[in-house]
């Protein structure tokens, strides 16, 4: 399997309107804590499967009669934080396109926002992608890489499809993702079981904080996430699903760890979560390889063989009945949308 390259239709003729769509990615090896909260530099390199399911569809417009921005987010016009995060991120396009035009942002969201399923990711990832073209900059994708990393860190993976690593770097060159090559025969699926599709009580951002400046494990994760991702990288190439699982399960868990034990703890784990767990557990001791990955929310995705998914999600769906359970595969990086498909 080999990591896709971005696609890039350029806008015809220098259009100031330009579509874009990204899937969210599930980190394996995660990233976790910040070195430079202004540059979202992270502590340690992380790499991620990018989903074929939940894709963000983002409509960037350059509107030159526009005192300010307007964004609208699944039809209803955003305001607070979310409009701020946008505003500031446009900024930051402007600034390095040369412009003062405002714009006019529609996004179309498919992830559960703020559960922990990467909606931040998809969503800056198109962003990116499209505010790039409309505005003219380069569609290079390492630069789109490090430009949707300002906006959330993991959407620097999003810019590419299959597997990706995020390197940390020191600065802003220095920090952006690339694609990982998997073996041909690598097949894998991600059970994805949402127990809660609300909003967290704690933003990832405040956990990160918390859990950097207070746990006492937080140190002893980050260097051995150090081995993981060596590991892991092996496996991929390889083609060892089992080795890949068992590393992105003891890594997700230690993360996990970390949190529950930051002053005071961040616990994002619901009863629910534990019983998804429990589950693959037992698919384990049934002959059934599959193995859990977590992000700051209760959500589970249980990586396995695409020829067990079905069974897997079965068994998901008997021990968290309430849950919406779904199937994703590898799946493509960010790309601009032809006039045709949009």
């Amino acid at each position: 399997m080999r990591s896709e390259q971005l696609t890039r239709p350029r806008p015809a003729g220098g259009a100031t309107d330009a579509t874009a769509v990204a899937h969210p990615n599930i980190a394996l090896i995660k990233y976790w804590g910040k070195s430079d909260e202004r540059l979202f530099l992270p502590r340690t390199d992380s790499l991620s499967m990018t989903l074929d399911i939940f894709p963000t569809t983002t409509r960037v417009r350059l509107a030159p009669e526009a005192d300010q921005d307007t964004v609208t987010f699944n039809g209803e016009r955003a305001s607070g934080e979310a409009a701020r995060r946008i505003a500031a991120f446009l900024d930051l396009v402007r600034e390095r396109a040369g412009s003062a035009q405002r714009a006019v942002v529609h996004t179309e969201n498919t992830v559960p926002t703020g559960a922990g399923l990467a909606s931040s990711a998809s969503g800056f990832a198109a962003l990116a992608v499209a505010a790039s073209a409309a505005y003219g900059l380069d569609g290079d994708p390492r630069a789109l890489s490090r430009l949707a990393r300002r906006g959330s860190g993991s959407a620097s993976r999003s810019i590419f499809g299959d597997f990706a690593v995020w390197h940390a770097g020191t600065d802003d060159l220095s920090s952006y993702a690339e694609p990982v090559d998997a073996a041909a025969d690598l097949d894998p699926a991600l059970v994805v079981a949402v127990v809660n599709a609300g909003p967290k009580e704690v933003s990832s951002r405040e956990a990160m904080r918390r859990t950097v400046d207070t746990s006492p494990l937080f140190e002893p994760w980050a260097i051995s996430s150090k081995d993981d991702l060596v590991d892991m990288r092996s496996a991929l190439s390889r083609g060892d699903l089992d080795a890949v699982g068992e590393i992105a399960e003891r890594n997700a868990l230690g993360m996990h760890a970390t949190m529950l034990a930051a002053r005071p703890a961040v616990r994002y784990m619901s009863p629910a979560s534990l019983t998804v767990l429990d589950a693959v557990l037992q698919l384990r001791r049934d002959g059934v390889p599959a193995y859990v990955t977590m992000d700051a929310g209760p959500n589970v995705k249980v990586l396995c063989r695409r020829t067990d998914a079905d069974k897997v999600a079965t068994a998901v769906r008997g021990a968290a009945p309430d849950s919406a359970v779904h199937t994703a595969g590898p799946g493509r990086g960010a790309r601009l949308l032809t006039e045709d498909e949009r």
